[in-house]
């Protein structure tokens, strides 16, 4: 039976989760994150929450059935209270709350509110690593894992069998025949594996306000598909005239000048795929943010540099076009005349912070 103090703090915590997914918008299009707390976990702020309590007046200052009074007169402290003429305090006023929460319950709190179906990996028998389970039993082995349900069994069937159980006093004390211990197979575990590919453009017409959307988005999207996968390996890919395969700081602080060739960013890309994810084993996205220049090169070219080399092998090719005061967004016209033909590639104009949640659906709601 649970004590009235689990139940209490239970209550409180479904309370906090939902204030955390009531503001998950805010959260999501604002980036209010505070850090992360290790691997699993995030920090978020919540307003504080009151929970209802009883206050108590002093002793003896009279109160309701207590004293002179007529029908209808208000009860109250006065008709000074809440007039709005008192002076400024010098207690703390109310903070903001710090909670904890699991990457696992951002990644259902986000599936729920954007309604993104869940997602049907391929390539599940293809990769497998090995595991060990505790799936068998042995008379030998180590304390820790001693199996005390059947030890107790198995001494129990020994004092009925030589008549020494005692209804009266039953007092069952293993010897040493009686112990069995659990003991591990290394099993072969079938996994579904994902690739993230990020590249982005990293020219001078892109700012850090559409780098900082880049990163709140990416953030959302990592958090998705790592909750519909048993492994997620990511990549990032910067481009301006030239391209290179980065790491995650350099990705989201890099800042360069000159023109803008997609194409460069493609091979990179094309060459990460070969390298690394073999596509009949890999589910592989690649998410592409730029502000829509394409300098310098011939569009249809790049155009089918990306339905010969990569549209093929990935499960979805996301392009986000972020607005920028100094891009063309030349390239997302581009795109929407193929759009038709490829039924994984999904196309999002994000014109500032807020238009990053439905940006989010429109990318993951296919399913893929």
């Amino acid at each position: 039976m649970a004590r009235a103090i689990d139940r209490e703090v239970s209550r409180f915590k479904q309370i906090v989760r939902g204030k955390v997914r009531q503001n998950l918008r805010k959260y999501i299009t604002r980036g209010e994150l505070l850090g992360r707390k290790g691997r699993e976990y995030v920090s978020i702020p919540v307003p504080n929450i009151e929970i209802p309590h009883f206050r108590h007046g002093r002793k003896g200052s009279g109160g309701v059935g207590q004293g002179d009074g007529e029908i209808g007169q208000p009860i109250g402290r006065g008709p000074s209270d809440g007039d709005g003429t008192g002076q400024a305090g010098d207690q703390p006023g109310q903070h903001i709350r710090e909670v904890e929460v699991s990457l696992e319950e951002l990644a259902q709190m986000l599936g729920e509110e954007l309604e993104l179906p869940r997602i049907i990996p391929k390539g599940k028998d293809a990769i497998k690593s090995r595991k060990d389970r505790y799936t068998t039993i042995r008379p030998t082995g180590p304390e820790s894992l001693r199996h005390f349900k059947r030890t107790y069994k198995r001494a129990l069937k020994r004092l009925l069998a030589s008549n020494e159980y005692r209804p009266d006093h039953p007092v069952i004390v293993p010897i040493r025949e009686d112990e069995v211990y659990k003991s591990w197979k290394t099993v072969p575990e079938p996994q579904a594996n994902a690739a993230i590919i990020y590249i982005m453009d990293v020219s001078g017409s892109m700012t850090d306000d559409q780098k900082d959307i880049v990163r709140t988005e990416a953030f959302w999207i990592d958090t998705w598909l790592k909750s519909q996968y048993d492994g997620v390996q990511i990549r990032y890919v910067i481009h301006d005239a030239v391209a290179a395969e980065v790491d995650e700081d350099t990705f989201y602080h890099t800042r360069e000048s000159g023109g803008t060739r997609i194409s460069s960013a493609y091979r990179v890309t094309q060459q990460i795929i070969q390298r690394d994810f073999p596509p009949e084993d890999w589910n592989i996205y690649c998410f592409q943010f730029s502000d829509g220049d394409n300098w310098g090169e011939d569009n249809s070219g790049c155009l089918q540099l990306l339905m010969d080399a990569i549209l093929p092998h990935c499960n979805l090719f996301c392009y986000g076009q972020v607005e920028s005061p100094y891009g063309s967004g030349d390239y997302l016209r581009e795109l929407r005349r193929i759009e038709d033909d490829w039924d994984n590639l999904v196309l999002s104009e994000i014109p500032d912070k807020d238009a990053i949640y439905d940006s989010i659906k429109t990318f993951l709601g296919k399913g893929r």
